[in-house]
């Protein structure tokens, strides 16, 4: 039998930052709003591989957009997250805040 699989931290901040961006999400924006909102510079590489997962986790789709001229001709690939990523954002966020609640961040000590 397959066991659940839980969301990675960089799994979290990109499906995060899908949420975050209405439908428009892609890659570079991701890896940008990461970096700003979080104060982490995330290789593009590990974007595309999250997103990889994401998707094959079904959490989150991906689209093709139009072809630009700026971008030679290619189409973006935007992603979008599913009812179930929805779902499993709110479920992993709820679990952190349980976990964090009443912990003193600036006395623990490293065991």
């Amino acid at each position: 039998m397959k066991g659940r699989e839980y969301l990675g931290q960089l799994e979290f901040m990109v499906l995060l930052a899908v949420m975050g961006a209405a439908g428009k999400a892609y890659g570079v924006s991701i890896s940008r709003d990461i970096a700003r909102k979080a104060g982490r510079q995330v290789a593009l590489a590990s974007v595309y591989a999250a997103l990889e997962r994401l998707e094959r986790k079904g959490l989150v789709r991906s689209s093709l957009g139009e072809p630009t001229a700026e971008r030679g001709g290619k189409a973006r690939t935007y992603f979008a997250p599913t009812a179930v990523g929805l779902r499993e954002a709110r479920d992993a966020r709820e679990i952190l805040m349980r976990l964090s609640k009443g912990l003193s961040f600036w006395e623990a000590k490293p065991a």
